[in-house]
């Protein structure tokens, strides 16, 4: 059966790709961190079993799966594949892909699954566009992003879909991918084995994300080969790390990547470093409401209650970047960056509501009174 799949067979990838392309899942049993969206019965994996469930929209952060799962359900049985490219697309293309659709629809039968990367970057009318086919049933949406879906899809198309969560990775399961990658006959083959203190490192910069720790591993067991090396060394990730992460994309993975080091910075009250990252970011030709809206996420969750001043701060350099624009907004972005570097931290916002919402999901729906 003829699919627009995102990627070829395993066997026909060249040794040249990028080990975090060879590596890529190719069956369910291959994927980590993801048993609760794949259990039985669970609209994730109906879809991959080629049964018709509703859209479906993936939520995560950069390396968590998403693309990955859309690579499956594109090699799945019963439906044609077709992707669409949020950063390329137009409403011209959404339009001729529905109405190619609908022909396969009226003519063989056969049901699309549309999948949409980064739908986020879709305007309203190109959302909207979506609409009729989506509710029809002409198109199954498999949409993936990594903002909230109740800011970045419109109200309507995320009422006709089920929101599926995926989380960072856990060590456990960035351990395997590791493993996996060291052994497997596309990955590095055996040729490196990798020093504890190394290990740990790699777990580390890979911030639950599996991409950044296949590409990292990558530049890293190449500065241990180009020193006549098979063992992997702290050295060779530390200094592998810039190299592979410092290139910035906007529209493409480093784009996630250098975000990720910015907000670890500000995290580890680095200043310095987290100003760094904003100048790559700017210099990059990123959207400057991406940073703003990160600054102030990182306000609320991880300065929080220690300095609520913070929030303001960054509430007052997004509006700043909304009204003026670049290059002058610049300056309200970095102090904003500056502010919640040097703040204290704390999680005891995300802490409290963590708990709440846990209460609430359990069907505490009602405040206990003294009496209960």
């Amino acid at each position: 059966m003829a699919q627009d799949s995102l990627f070829g067979s395993r066997e026909g990838l060249a040794r040249h790709q990028p080990l975090a392309a060879r590596m890529r899942p190719r069956s369910v049993d291959e994927l980590v961190g993801c048993a609760g969206i794949l259990a039985a019965g669970a609209p994730l994996r109906r879809l991959l079993d080629g049964q018709r469930v509703p859209s479906l929209v993936l939520h995560g952060p950069a390396g968590s799966g998403k693309t990955t799962i859309a690579t499956l359900v594109s090699l799945a049985a019963g439906h044609r594949f077709v992707e669409l490219s949020a950063v390329t697309a137009g409403v011209k293309d959404v339009r001729e892909a529905i109405a190619a659709a609908q022909d396969r629809l009226q003519m063989q039968d056969q049901r699309t699954v549309l999948f949409i990367d980064e739908i986020h970057r879709f305007s309203k009318s190109q959302q909207d566009a979506l609409l009729p086919a989506v509710e029809s049933g002409t198109v199954t949406l498999l949409a993936a992003t990594t903002e909230n879906p109740v800011f970045a899809v419109i109200g309507p198309l995320l009422s006709r879909s089920i929101v599926v969560k995926l989380s960072p990775l856990a060590s456990a399961d960035l351990a395997a991918v590791l493993e996996r990658a060291l052994l497997s006959p596309v990955g590095l083959a055996d040729a490196h084995t990798v020093s504890d203190s190394a290990r740990s490192a790699l777990l580390a910069v890979s911030d639950g994300d599996a991409r950044r720790l296949l590409t990292v591993l990558e530049a890293a067991a190449g500065a241990a080969q180009s020193h006549n090396r098979r063992e992997v060394v702290l050295a060779d990730v530390e200094a592998a790390a810039s190299r592979a992460l410092v290139r910035y994309d906007r529209a493409g993975d480093r784009h996630y990547d250098v975000a990720h080091l910015f907000i670890g910075a500000m995290r580890a009250s680095d200043a310095g470093q987290a100003m760094h990252w904003l100048a790559v970011m700017l210099r990059g030709g990123e959207d400057p409401r991406f940073i703003a809206r990160r600054i102030a996420i990182f306000a609320s969750e991880d300065v929080g209650a220690a300095d609520p001043q913070a929030l303001l701060i960054a509430d007052a350099a997004a509006g700043v970047t909304e009204r003026v624009g670049l290059p002058e907004c610049a300056y309200a972005l970095a102090q904003a960056t500056l502010a919640c570097a040097n703040a204290p931290k704390s999680r005891a916002v995300v802490d409290a509501l963590g708990a709440a919402f846990e209460r609430v999901d359990s069907g505490q729906t009602e405040w206990p009174t003294a009496a209960d």
